[in-house]
């Protein structure tokens, strides 16, 4: 009997996990039941039943037929309280982080995947640095140096009063006044420190299940684990099969005697390397170290800290010990070189900090690199008092002229920012040709092209910031334009910056043209294809509504772009690049914003109206964060739609940028992972994991994390799912076609259903050229269902006697394929061994 035909297997209690995607849904959405019961979790996260179905384990003959559903709600995690709408002012963080785990996948170039991820987390660190030098040029040069020595702008602004250089008080030295404005920088640093801090206990603090000794450490490729050698023969949990947690046999905790953490390059003193089974090679998110990175985030908050801090020293103790080298007192001349020096040194072990170690994803990574982390923020802040109480020593005829030196530092920070991303592409490029993938986006140059456009965020966002307080402070005149103005204004470069706004707007506007006109042309193509497929080859019929026809190919199309969208980022980020190179050449040869660097005629009406325009669209973005983020915080349906953008940015762990927003797979993974486990060990029953849109991530990446027994005991159900489609594109490494394949061949059975108007979700594309293995499902290459009719039927019949509407990305549970699909998935799964009952209650406390 084909297995198609079999009679269906009965195999104990089946359940249903399921899992909600983007923009989050209640228990009672998800159930169909307005009467739900929370099984385990809290308020963040947690799994629901009907009320009904609380107790089913104590009742199976009731569920011989149907599954029992659950619900697992994790929106609390992403959309929960107002005050995560401020997470949108760490948005450049966030980008960052996504191009750390853009890394093409590659074989045999270990050096260069570390050397990859040491020069995004230096990215990252430059991001960290112009934030803080953004929150000094504000507070230090725009206000305490500037407007405070400015009879003119303090006179008007009565709370700068006790700083006026007019007044000769106490406050009223440049060195004194500098020392109280960074205490506004500092407490930025420190509020950081502390966000980071508190997120990583409420959200990545939970501990994925260990001790499945099926799975190796980490696979040939060497995907994702930068700090340690290569080791195909590795035990799972870290242990080296005498009960001993990461160690080697020489009592050194979790090192191999060459100062590296716990792995062996040559197999050594662990299963596999003595006669016994050698383990299964992982993929990199099966690793069991994968969702939780404890070492890394602390070492990276620690130097990450300590930079934003030494930036507020260096701004301080730069200013004093400039004008000191031009005076007469010796003494103070060479505590200024000192400290210097002593800075330098400072920033010289923040960058050995963050470029040495990347992630150690071959186990639980829990150690804490205790000198890295306590003593590199403390030394930083006992360097920031020095340079308070440095700065803050009387100096009678210092007076406060011009500006401070912000324009060199943020030109620094500009072209250390363009040299890091185009050695970051040089990387990416060599790791994407020992391993092409055509589907891979911007041919492996996806990374350096986000990392790019983190810059830029991070320059319009620090930019805004500090037009608009040099504009507010100013006046009437123009910072830089004319001799109206109270104040010198901010740095040219940020007025060269502001300037390109316009011009990179106009190069956008092509590329968008061009598939604007693409897509009205596709959406015509379509139409023949739509009614032929809606009226069984004869599109005659079809004509009779050309409105609806063209209403469904339009939506098709417009589904479509998410194919082409790496165009647009890529066209974004390298005329960023070219355009940021142009604005640090213009400002450093004409040091003049460029309204005035011109000369007379055509070039200079048109550099004033870049640079006025520019500068306007600047402070519009600035603006459009706050209110946004003000009205997310009030509101919950505007934090629910912000949440979606941190459903997509933060699934990855904090590996670039401590200060990022929280990853909360780290908690949701383990989540799943655990309830699997013990469902399945209680009862020894059926489980499908049933994972819509992102939901359907969070499902896949659980599934990697199951011991070897369980995942043959579970089936997972996909719909709507951006796994290849955008996972597998952009993230080559970790969701590409080697990937999915291995998950499609451990799991009992792996099903997909998809639209074409779905603009997020797509097939898995597993073919046969890409899964020759055939164990799994009977057929492990037919992961995908036919494209799901949307709508499903085209006009008004006697079951539909109202239109249906196009879902698009929505509603995939109520087709009739879905419940065939499950219940498929359900019956073919292998029959449970009995097991003694376990209590009188089916419920968890995992």
């Amino acid at each position: 009997m084909s297995p198609a035909t079999q009679e269906p297997r009965s195999g104990g209690p089946a359940l249903e996990l399921l899992v909600h995607g983007v923009g989050g849904a209640t228990p009672q959405d998800m159930l169909g039941d307005p009467r739900t019961v929370r099984i385990t979790g809290d308020e963040k996260a947690a799994v629901y039943r009907r009320t009904d179905d609380a107790e089913a384990e104590d009742r199976p003959g009731d569920y011989r037929d149907r599954p029992i559903p659950e619900a697992y709600c994790w929106s609390n995690l992403t959309s929960g309280n107002g005050a995560r709408a401020l997470w949108l002012l760490l948005l450049p963080f966030m980008v960052v982080n996504l191009a750390h785990w853009m890394r093409p996948r590659a074989k045999g170039r270990r050096t260069t995947t570390r050397l990859y991820g040491a020069l995004v987390r230096l990215v990252a660190l430059t991001l960290t640095v112009l934030l803080t030098a953004a929150a000094c040029e504000v507070a230090l040069d725009l206000l305490a140096w500037q407007c405070a020595g400015s009879d003119a702008c303090s006179d008007e602004r009565s709370w700068l009063g006790f700083m006026s250089a007019a007044r000769e008080g106490w406050w009223s030295q440049p060195g004194r006044r500098l020392t109280v404005a960074a205490v506004v920088p500092a407490a930025l640093v420190a509020l950081l420190w502390y966000l980071s801090n508190r997120t990583w206990s409420a959200y990545e603090s939970q501990r994925p299940p260990t001790g499945a000794g099926d799975t190796a450490a980490g696979d040939e490729d060497d995907e994702g684990d930068e700090d340690t050698p290569e080791a195909e023969d590795g035990d799972h949990d870290g242990r080296n099969g005498r009960g001993e947690d990461s160690r080697n046999g020489r009592g050194e905790d979790g090192r191999n005697g060459r100062g590296e953490d716990g792995d062996h390059e040559d197999g050594g003193d662990h299963p596999g390397s003595a006669g016994q089974r050698k383990p299964l090679v992982r993929p990199a998110l099966g690793r069991p170290g994968f969702w939780y990175g404890r070492r890394l985030v602390a070492r990276l908050r620690a130097a990450h800290t300590a930079a934003g801090l030494l930036t507020v020293a260096a701004a301080v103790a730069g200013a004093a010990a400039r004008h000191d080298r031009g005076g007469e007192n010796a003494l103070l001349k060479v505590c200024g070189i000192l400290l210097e020096g002593a800075l330098v040194a400072g920033a010289a072990a923040v960058l050995w900090v963050v470029a040495r170690r990347g992630r150690s994803e071959r186990r639980v990574d829990a150690g804490i690199d205790r000198a890295a982390v306590r003593c590199l923020p403390g030394a930083a802040l006992v360097l920031l008092a020095l340079s308070l109480l440095y700065a803050s020593w009387s100096r009678p005829g210092w007076t406060s002229a011009g500006t401070l030196p912000g324009d060199v530092t943020f030109r620094v920070i500009v072209l250390a920012q363009g040299a890091l991303v185009v050695a970051l592409a040089v990387a990416a490029r060599r790791l994407h040709r020992r391993a092409r993938h055509p589907r891979t986006v911007l041919h492996g140059l996806g990374g350096p092209a986000v990392a790019m456009l983190a810059c830029a965020l991070g320059g319009v966002m620090t930019g805004g910031v500090a037009q608009r307080v040099a504009d507010w402070l100013d006046g009437p005149g123009t910072p830089g334009m004319d001799g109206e103005g109270t104040i010198p204004g901010p740095p040219v470069l940020l007025s060269w910056q502001a300037s390109v706004i316009p011009v990179l707007l106009a190069v956008l506007l092509v590329p968008a043209v061009l598939l604007a006109v693409r897509t009205w042309h596709t959406a015509r193509r379509l139409v023949p294809q739509i009614e032929a497929e809606y009226f069984d080859g004869d599109p005659g019929e079809g004509r009779r509504d050309r409105v609806r026809t063209r209403r469904i190919a339009g939506t098709r199309a417009r589904a479509a772009l998410t194919d082409v969208a790496p165009l647009i980022v890529g066209v974004v980020s390298g005329a960023t690049l070219l355009l940021g190179a142009a604005a640090v050449g213009g400002a450093w040869a004409s040091g003049e914003v460029p309204g005035r660097s011109f000369g007379e005629g055509p070039a200079e009406s048109a550099a004033e109206a870049a640079q006025a325009l520019g500068s306007w669209l600047i402070g519009f973005g600035f603006i459009l964060f706050v209110t946004m983020g003000r009205r997310a915080y009030r509101d919950a349906s505007a934090r629910r739609t912000i949440g979606i953008l941190w459903d997509v940015g933060t699934f990855w762990p904090r590996a670039a940028h401590p200060f990022a927003p929280p990853c909360y797979a780290e908690r949701a993974v383990p989540d799943l992972t655990w309830r699997m486990c013990t469902w399945t060990g209680r009862t020894g029953g059926r489980l499908v994991i049933s994972g819509h849109s992102q939901g359907s991530v969070l499902a896949a990446a659980a599934v990697w994390q199951l011991p070897a027994d369980t995942r043959k005991r579970v089936a997972l159900l996909t719909y709507g799912s951006p796994l290849e489609r955008l996972y597998g594109r952009w993230f080559p490494a970790y969701f590409g076609p080697k990937a999915l394949l291995e998950l499609s061949s451990e799991v009992d059975c792996w099903r997909n259903l998809w639209r074409r108007t779905d603009p997020i979700g797509g097939p898995m594309l597993i073919t046969a050229e890409t899964d020759p293995a055939g164990d799994g499902c009977d057929d492990p290459t037919d992961v995908d269902r036919q494209a799901l009719k949307d709508p499903v039927v085209y006009g008004r019949s006697e079951r539909h006697p109202l239109p249906e509407p196009i879902l698009g990305h929505s509603d995939y549970q109520a087709h009739p394929d879905f419940a065939k699909e499950r219940a498929a998935l359900l019956d073919r799964l292998t029959p449970a061994v009995p097991r003694q009952a376990q209590g009188s209650s089916g419920r968890s406390s995992a």
